[in-house]
């Protein structure tokens, strides 16, 4: 497949694991302290960005502590002194369930992880984490044309983006595996994301065959 002329390349990442993460516990807009081999995961991806010549314009975060520290990681490996951190990029909001073991969350919210429409108490939805998260991730198409920037951000966030501009349905794709060391490529022609491909450890959409990458992107800003 040939490589369109891309007006944004919007690289985008994973924070590092956490312990809570490790634990598969609930974390949401809560934060935990690093896994104790969370220095692996940032190495792996600095390693196959240099490996691929990719440079980066700007750096994007969420406000939460494991996205901004990730994203400070990158920049300084980039030369670049100052990230940018929205409240848009953030994980969904589990509300009152943070550190509720994902088992039991299961077992106690039978809507979990299957309707996105479902309101988390004290929280919000999935669909209303993605409407957030899309909407800001396309507006920067605007800000950055020609460049290439960095976005790290959350497992949910990515699943949102994903099946926004490949048009899954995103029920069917919420409990995709996102690893640490996922690295997206989303490439934007004007305001429209027209290509989507993967650089480093495969996302579950790619590893239980939902798409094939690099794929075009179906639907518009």
């Amino acid at each position: 497949m040939q490589l369109p002329v891309p007006d944004m390349r919007a690289i985008v990442t994973r924070h590092y694991k956490t312990i809570i993460n490790a634990a598969e516990q609930i974390l949401g807009w809560g934060d935990s302290p690093p896994n104790h081999d969370w220095e692996d995961d940032l190495s792996f991806v600095d390693e196959t960005l240099r490996k691929r010549e990719i440079k980066f314009k700007a750096v994007y975060s969420s406000i939460l502590e494991r996205s901004r520290k990730t994203a400070m990681f990158h920049a300084r490996r980039h030369g670049i002194r100052l990230i940018y951190d929205s409240p848009a990029l953030n994980e969904v909001n589990y509300g009152d369930l943070y550190k509720k073991k994902k088992k039991w969350v299961a077992e106690q919210y039978p809507q979990h992880k299957k309707d996105p429409d479902f309101v988390y108490p004290g929280g919000e939805s999935f669909r209303e984490m993605q409407q957030r998260s899309v909407s800001y991730f396309s507006s920067l198409a605007s800000i950055h044309s020609g460049d290439t920037i960095l976005l790290v951000v959350h497992a949910g966030v990515i699943r949102g983006l994903i099946c926004h501009f490949l048009g899954l349905d995103y029920a069917d794709n919420l409990k995709r595996k996102i690893s640490h060391r996922y690295i997206g490529e989303f490439l934007f022609d004007g305001q429209t994301c027209v290509q989507y491909d993967e650089l480093g450890k495969p996302s579950g959409f790619v590893n239980e065959g939902v798409i094939e990458v690099p794929c075009k992107c179906s639907m518009p800003v």
